[in-house]
């Protein structure tokens, strides 16, 4: 069974959709989330603070599933005579793409090294897990933080280069590539 979809308009699939958009919202608000505790209280930061922990974990697990389901059962859709893309926005296309699942893999360990660097244990949904290393100075951990920062940053911008291209697509090229994205009412 082929795996691509050979219409332009297709639609990925259900399980491919809901991984992406999942993705999307923890990202979100896990950039979110660092980049405000700061205004806010000793309980509401710790409590964001435990939040993003545990959202890095589970995103850990979600990337994991979204790969290994893009390269197993998900669709991929192929454009056929597309008037709107060149070859060399395809190719750019797949470079964000590319890009954003490398940074996003990154992300994560950088994540819990930000918290072991610290001297720190990961609390996960509660679970405590200690830093599999030594202590580290702290030095050690504003460079590995610094690190966890500034790539967070460049996600940040590789998102909003694909919403823009999307929103591109969706209303000035009119092609519909946005709808392939959302989730459509199953028809009885």
């Amino acid at each position: 069974m082929s795996r691509d979809i050979l219409a332009v308009g297709g639609r990925y699939d259900t399980n491919t959709i809901l991984l992406h958009w999942l993705t999307a919202f923890i990202v979100i608000f896990q950039f979110l989330s660092a980049e405000f505790w700061g205004f806010f209280g000793r309980p509401e930061k710790h409590f964001l603070i435990i939040s993003h922990m545990s959202l890095g974990f589970l995103l850990a697990a979600i990337l994991t599933i979204r790969i290994a389901w893009r390269f197993t059962y998900g669709a991929r859709i192929l454009q056929i005579n597309s008037t709107t893309t060149s070859t060399l926005l395809d190719r750019g296309a797949k470079v964000v793409h590319i890009l954003l699942y490398a940074l996003l893999i990154l992300q994560i360990p950088l994540g819990f090294f930000t918290r072991w660097t610290d001297n720190q244990p990961l609390d996960v949904f509660g679970l405590l897990i200690p830093s599999p290393t030594a202590a580290r100075s702290k030095a050690t951990g504003h460079f590995v933080d610094q690190i966890h920062d500034v790539n967070a940053w460049i996600i940040m911008g590789l998102i909003g280069l694909h919403a823009m291209a999307a929103l591109v697509h969706q209303f000035l090229w009119r092609d519909d590539v946005l709808r392939r994205m959302i989730l459509s009412p199953r028809k009885s």
